[in-house]
């Protein structure tokens, strides 16, 4: 009992001393705890699903700002690209209405530089419609194209190499692998001097009318015969035309009866049809 009465005693003694004293208006209030922030951003960084959920949106937020100025810096390029045509087209103009104040060496210079931007008026299907008319415009114009290219490459291209060259000279304005071969199958009706051909194994190629059928047998026949035997791929070196195409050539000459196969692990080789020649 006097161990508690003395205790008692002491509390009241020190109690009295703290509330004559006042100590708690000379010390600071304490600070509020503070919440965990993200030194570089100074934004409150949450936790648990709240905060997957807001990193989450905020990726989203940013690829679609990406996505946004991507698409931006597209259009602008189309729109120059566009006003580089236009370009080109008024100063063709121009050539022709100032032929004597300029010279023939700048007339052939400048025709070059603007043959190397490409068509400078591609048919499009906006400013000429789909369906029939469509295709029948394009024709035209791939006929007028198409026509140097072919003479160089002996007179047949497989549509795969037109389908690269026609798209690279019209730009931006890229042609589709199905409106060409419609195009190209409307070269005959115009009377256009070439013609889409189908090999018998599916191979389509863009040839001239003028293209003669029994000058690859022959060259095919006269070729294999002189070297004993050839495969397609070397056929291809000597005429300097693709595999695809060299193939197609031997094997139009074996089908008419003038060559015949030898098809073993080394590959597929041709030679002279022995039976056809000595009859």
């Amino acid at each position: 009992f006097s161990i508690l009465s003395l205790s008692h005693h002491g509390f009241f003694r020190r109690l009295t001393e703290e509330l004559s004293q006042k100590r708690w208006e000379s010390t600071p209030m304490s600070q509020p705890i503070p919440t965990a922030t993200n030194s570089q951003t100074g934004r409150t960084r949450a936790v648990g699903i709240v905060g997957i959920e807001r990193k989450i949106e905020e990726r989203r937020k940013e690829t679609e700002k990406n996505i946004s100025e991507a698409f931006e810096d597209l259009s602008k390029l189309m729109v120059k690209a566009k006003e580089m045509v236009e370009l080109s087209r008024s100063i063709a103009n121009k050539i022709k209405d100032k032929q004597g104040d300029i010279t023939e060496d700048e007339t052939i210079r400048f025709k070059s530089y603007l043959l190397s931007m490409g068509i400078a008026n591609p048919v499009t299907r906006e400013t000429h419609g789909s369906g029939t008319h469509y295709h029948l415009q394009l024709a035209k114009q791939l006929g007028d194209i198409l026509l140097a290219p072919l003479e160089e490459r002996g007179g047949m291209m497989a549509l795969t190499e037109v389908y690269c060259l026609v798209n690279r000279a019209r730009g931006m304005e890229l042609l589709s692998p199905e409106d060409l071969v419609n195009a190209c199958k409307m070269f005959e009706s115009l009377k256009q001097p070439l013609r889409l051909r189908i090999f018998d194994s599916g191979v389509m190629v863009v040839q001239l009318q003028s293209h003669s059928e029994e000058e690859m047998i022959s060259s095919a026949l006269d070729n294999v015969t002189d070297k004993g035997s050839l495969t397609a791929e070397e056929f291809a070196k000597l005429l300097g035309l693709s595999v695809l195409l060299s193939k197609e050539r031997l094997l139009l000459a074996e089908k008419m009866g003038h060559l015949c196969r030898d098809d073993s692990v080394e590959g597929l080789r041709f030679y002279p049809n022995l039976f056809n020649s000595q009859a």
